[in-house]
């Protein structure tokens, strides 16, 4: 994205003032321009007629046509990157997930109360999902790929690891037979990460994840792959111990951390403020996988924006781990992946479908 081009708009919702907010948000940002405003599918619909917008947000209950179906009919005949707009978190994250199946890049969340409000209280963040969504590389894939929420959390100054953990201590547990994969994504992740754990055997290595999602949404979306994966899936809890043929899925709002005790591994799930503006952070993952496993782990970093995870990726490649990244082709946003390999931390750059294969090389080569 350049100064020059600016990132241009349609927002589709029944609400007016969520209208009114949006607009007013995103028009303010120097970056972004509002082409224009629908209060349902069919008004959406005409207008796209008239003009293609580089980003549609899109709320999912509206009258007429509800978001889901639009959506569908939408990546069917003209890919286009809408970020999904709801407030219906209580109903059940299911909902949520359809969307993203059904190929919403991303989600901002709204309360039921006093929406327009809670929105313009989160205008960065707003901003900053809607130009991430207009990065996404809907043409690349025969199916439009969803992507991680992005949630609604307040922008906090950027930490590093350094705030959950020390650094690195080189020394960790000698080459063993087995090994612990550590995986992180965002956008575009939790359909890169459906594809890579279903084609995983049933005695795959354990396998951890920090996929960047908001609270309410892991537990659907690790119960959701658990039904389509020979793997175990859930969503991690304190204590948690890393097995063969299981897999942890960081929960949305904390951070998750590999720890070890003796030759075995376990998870743990902390507060603590947000990492590389994440939580939970791919960095903080990686550096405790690098801590805990050394040369016993495989770091994994998948679709996403910005860096989180780049610098954790380099501190498991300098601890003896086997480190790989996302090829750009496969990418949604090639933003986490490309940060990484600049700095040094990827062996080996894999597309989306022979990572799987290539974990149970190296499980296989101990």
């Amino acid at each position: 994205m350049t100064s020059q081009k600016r990132v241009r708009v349609l927002i589709v919702d029944d609400s007016a003032s969520v209208r009114q907010t949006l607009s007013t948000i995103l028009g303010n940002d120097p970056e972004i321009e509002v082409i224009g405003v629908a209060a349902d599918p069919f008004v959406a619909a005409k207008r796209l007629r008239e003009d293609i917008p580089d980003v549609i947000t899109l709320d999912v209950e509206m009258p007429r046509m509800d978001g889901i179906t639009f959506l569908k009919k939408l990546m069917a005949q003209h890919p286009i990157p809408v970020v999904m707009c709801s407030s219906l978190v209580e109903e059940g994250s299911e909902t949520l997930m359809q969307t993203l199946e059904a190929g919403a890049v991303d989600v901002i969340l709204k309360p039921k109360i006093a929406a327009a409000d809670h929105l313009a209280e989160q205008a960065m963040l707003i901003c900053d999902t809607v130009k991430s969504a207009a990065r996404a590389r809907l043409g690349r894939r025969r199916n439009a790929p969803p992507a991680a929420p992005a949630g609604l959390k307040t922008p906090a100054p950027k930490l590093t690891a350094d705030a959950m953990l020390p650094p690195v201590a080189h020394g960790a547990m000698a080459k063993t037979t087995e090994i612990i994969v550590a995986v992180g994504a965002s956008t575009g992740g939790t359909e890169a990460l459906r594809e890579f754990l279903m084609a995983l055997p049933a005695n795959a290595p354990g396998i951890v994840i920090v996929q960047h999602m908001p609270e309410h949404f892991t537990a659907a979306f690790a119960k959701r792959l658990d039904g389509l994966c020979q793997v175990s899936v859930k969503e991690a809890e304190d204590g948690d111990p890393v097995l063969r043929g299981h897999v942890l899925i960081a929960p949305g709002g904390r951070h998750l951390l590999l720890e070890r005790q003796g030759a075995r591994y376990h998870v743990a799930v902390k507060d603590g403020p947000l990492v590389s503006r994440h939580r939970p952070s791919v960095d903080v993952l990686f550096r405790s996988t690098a801590r805990a496993a050394g040369p016993n782990a495989v770091g994994v970093i998948m679709t996403g924006m910005g860096d989180d995870g780049a610098r954790g990726l380099l501190e498991m490649k300098e601890a003896g781990a086997h480190t790989v990244a996302q090829d750009e082709e496969s990418c949604v946003v090639f933003g986490m992946p490309k940060e990484a390999i600049a700095r040094g931390g990827v062996d080996t750059i894999l597309s989306l479908e022979d990572i799987a294969p290539h974990i149970i090389l190296q499980q296989a080569r101990r």
